[in-house]
């Protein structure tokens, strides 16, 4: 069978994308990953055969044309528009490498929207995988507003539904909407990343992670990424050893740090994660979800789209808090990481998310199926 995978040209959203391919590939099946010219490039870092749908703007710099959404369902759907241009560029490149390959199924993650149309333009089943929380709709509203030429010309007033929907969230933190999604087990994969031989040596104190993912640093647009000095000066105050995983660029401003203050940059989140006590984050999906996987209680500073929903679910599950923009100032985050650290019921709940997570089906089990799961709907436009 042939696998084709697509995504945006963005780490967070690939990377959750990279174990089911292995499991795909291990199964003996042939697999291929379509995405932009200059994402290539990691694709094929991860080790799986990659092509272009061709060249494509970098998503910070279109987001960076935008003007600044003012609510979060305006700010949504704008990135949804950004997405919709991104997919009316590939879409060509991506319908011709679809005819030549002719896969038996296609797997794109939820913003990349070339792939479903081509794959619905050919009869190919198509299955989404969901990241995040939120339904988003408003992401679906502003791609098919950027879209609606090539749709039209496909017979098609809205974009192809998938067939088939894999989740990777703990069943007990989903919406609504979400209730007839095929769970898949999240395995973290954070990219060619060293892990430093001092996250395998013992600790003397509580060791707390800091971290903003891979798109909030480059945007730039956000109080979070603007106040991370005053924030990490703040957090040297507790009794905790501090990695500080921000990028470097907004890093090369700051003043000497504390000798309790570790600043790695960019660095693999899993196995550091499993040797931290807490985690304090932007809310992206993968960030949230390496940290249910190893149990940890998270403190969710969210910036945009879902990762309002996703720290809002933590926090309903009582394994974390969530701090809103108008939340956050350095001593409030100070104040919470600690409160976080010392009250065992956060560690409890996220102890219960880790194992209702690891429960769900692998990556390798969910391959198995995939056909089946394809074939189970039909890419029905809705």
């Amino acid at each position: 069978m042939r696998i084709l995978f697509t995504t945006v040209a963005l780490p967070g959203h690939f990377f959750p994308l990279v174990p089911l391919a292995w499991a795909c590939r291990a199964a003996g099946h042939e697999v291929l990953v379509l995405s932009a010219e200059h994402f290539v490039p990691t694709v094929l870092g991860s080790g799986l055969p990659g092509t272009s749908s061709g060249p494509a703007e970098r998503f910070a710099d279109l987001v960076a044309d935008d003007r600044p959404s003012e609510g979060l369902a305006e700010q949504r759907t704008a990135h949804g528009r950004v997405f919709g241009r991104m997919a009316a560029r590939a879409l060509p490149g991506t319908s011709v490498a679809m005819r030549a390959w002719r896969p038996d199924v296609v797997v794109s993650e939820r913003a990349e929207f070339a792939g479903p149309i081509a794959a619905w333009s050919l009869g190919i089943p198509q299955v989404e995988l969901h990241w995040g929380v939120a339904a988003l709709p408003e992401y679906r509203w502003g791609a098919a507003t950027e879209l609606s030429v090539q749709l039209a010309a496909r017979g098609l007033d809205l974009l192809p539904r998938p067939a088939a929907v894999l989740n990777p969230w703990p069943p007990s933190l989903r919406l609504p909407h979400a209730a007839a999604h095929t769970g898949i087990r999240p395995l973290a994969y954070n990219g060619e990343a060293r892990v430093p031989d001092w996250v395998l040596r013992r600790r003397r104190r509580p060791r707390v992670c800091l971290t903003l993912g891979t798109v909030v640093p480059r945007t730039g647009r956000s109080q979070v990424a603007e106040s991370v000095a005053d924030i990490v000066a703040a957090l040297a105050d507790l009794d905790v050893e501090l990695v500080v995983a921000v990028d470097d660029r907004i890093a090369a401003g700051w003043p000497p740090l504390p000798e309790s203050v570790r600043h790695v940059g960019r660095m693999p989140l899993s196995p550091v994660f499993a040797t931290c006590d807490a985690v304090i984050h932007h809310g992206g999906q993968g960030t949230a979800l390496t940290a249910i996987e190893a149990a940890l209680p998270q403190l969710v500073l969210p910036v945009f789209d879902d990762q309002f929903d996703n720290g809002e679910s933590v926090a309903r599950a009582g394994a974390g808090v969530r701090l809103l923009p108008d939340e956050i100032a350095p001593e409030a985050i100070a104040r919470e990481c600690a409160a976080i650290l010392e009250r065992p019921g956060y560690r409890r709940a996220a102890e219960m998310l880790a194992a209702e997570s690891a429960a769900q089906p692998t990556p390798a089990e969910v391959a198995e199926s995939l056909v089946e799961l394809a074939e189970e709907g039909t890419a029905q436009a809705a």
